[in-house]
């Protein structure tokens, strides 16, 4: 049996003798994004399933605040009795690699300072216009770009966030220049979006799908190998001439120190609830493949995701504000 620091140990002592009654408790699970974004969408879609798996109830609650930091330190400070998880995604790999650009301390580094329980889904970054937009693809859109430099508004939600990263690796690849603006979560720039104050976004289906489909909006390009079955008639970034891959991913974790036992009883319900009728039925048209990532194998997802957008903000060049 691996040796135990002295917080997991004494976590383990106390949350031992209840597992078989933690089930009843409940369980805070924290967006650390606006409500109306992917994340937020696709928690409170899980949760009520997962609640049925855990045999309690799954509050989610929104903590919005420096590109996902705040409601990831949150639950990083929280007990580590599984009463309190992160539905965590992208910027978990992205923050300490621009906190370390801007020669500050990284604030976590995820594999290391949470408890990685199970990852759940993924999805292709997409770009979006809106409705009345004038640009039908990306290589339309870029042209623009390159006839009025600086000029095209394309919103994030929030500096440090992935969709930042994702808009500084598209002006990278496509040599352009872009303005980027940050919001408080991808949800809070739609309106925006719809109205012509910013001219595209980086998002998954998740967030843009409903609207999409509605013809609020446009997608001009898929950041993946092939189309999604979702958009078939969309064309992939590499299709309009830009070499670019990039995907979103959401997963569930909690604080250092919850026991082994606590934490695969945790994915193996998290697994259960993706599976469910509710949560599977819905995937496809949300644009997400399924993850089945326990805690050892999302761990060693986290490091490696963590190393992939160090490089990436080292090579752009980016300084978070």
């Amino acid at each position: 049996m691996r040796s135990l620091s002295r917080r997991a140990l004494v976590a383990t002592t106390l949350a031992m003798p209840a597992l078989a009654h933690a089930q009843q408790r409940p369980i805070r699970l924290i967006v650390p994004f606006a409500p109306g974004g992917g994340s937020d969408t696709l928690a409170r879609l899980l949760a009520p399933e997962l609640g049925k798996q855990l045999n309690t109830s799954i509050v989610v609650e929104n903590r919005a605040g420096a590109g996902s930091q705040i409601g990831a330190e949150m639950v990083m400070r929280s007990p580590p009795d599984g009463t309190t998880l992160l539905f965590g995604d992208t910027p978990l790999a992205t923050i300490p690699a621009l906190q370390v650009a801007a020669g500050r301390q990284a604030p976590f580094e995820a594999a290391k300072d949470f408890t990685p329980i199970s990852a759940i889904a993924a999805a292709p970054a997409i770009v979006v216009v809106g409705a009345a937009s004038p640009w039908q693809d990306l290589r339309q859109f870029l042209a623009a770009a390159r006839e009025r430099p600086g000029t095209l508004n394309v919103a994030s939600g929030g500096v440090a966030t992935s969709t930042h990263l994702m808009i500084e690796l598209l002006r990278l690849k496509a040599n352009v220049q872009l303005t980027h603006v940050p919001y408080r979560g991808t949800g809070a720039a739609i309106p925006d979006l719809l109205a012509g104050q910013v001219q595209a976004m980086i998002q998954a289906l998740a967030t843009g799908g409903p609207m999409i489909a509605n013809g609020q909006m446009r997608a001009i390009g898929v950041a993946a190998e092939r189309r999604m079955a979702a958009l078939p008639d969309v064309p992939t970034l590499r299709e309009q001439g830009v070499d670019l891959l990039a995907s979103f991913w959401w997963g569930i974790l909690g604080p250092v120190g919850i026991p082994d036992e606590m934490a695969e009883r945790m994915h193996v319900a998290t697994q259960a609830a993706m599976g469910s009728e509710a949560v599977a039925a819905r995937l496809p048209a949300l644009g997400l493949d399924r993850l089945r990532l326990g805690p050892a194998a999302f761990k060693e997802m986290l490091a490696s995701e963590t190393a992939r957008w160090r490089e990436v903000v080292q090579a752009a060049g980016i300084r978070p504000e």
